[in-house]
């Protein structure tokens, strides 16, 4: 052990008998779950640096299911399956869309800037 490192556990042992750790908060209680620990030990690291980015894998889900309903909308020659997967896809915009208002980030996606003006002109109606 070097001799910083020594120094630092001397000094919590002396504030540990001083009682200066007595009044955190959570003193005595257990601590959370990691979220992480179902995450493979190689992808914790990534996985802890996207979260704390402000990304997070429901986000993610929902991304992936809207390109593949664009995907299919785009496929697809029934017009009444059609409207459906717009509506459907409508409903996933707005979910996503509100996921991220609750982080405070801006909406002006991409995938938004394709559908705003159809959104707005649904919902003026």
């Amino acid at each position: 052990m070097d001799l910083f490192a020594m120094l630092s556990e001397e000094r919590i042992r002396e504030a540990y008998k001083n009682g200066e750790f007595d009044d955190l908060p959570g003193f005595g209680k257990p601590l959370a779950p990691d979220e992480a620990a179902n995450v493979p030990k190689e992808l914790r690291m990534a996985y802890r640096l996207l979260k704390n980015a402000g990304y997070s894998p429901e986000e993610n889900e929902l991304k992936k299911e809207m390109l593949t309903i664009e995907d299919l909308i785009k496929n697809c020659y029934d017009e009444e399956e059609r409207e459906r997967l717009k509506k459907k896809f409508t409903e996933k915009l707005l979910q996503y869309n509100r996921m991220l208002s609750k982080k405070r980030v801006q909406t002006n996606s991409s995938i938004f800037k394709n559908y705003e003006h159809k959104i707005e002109k649904k919902l003026l109606e």
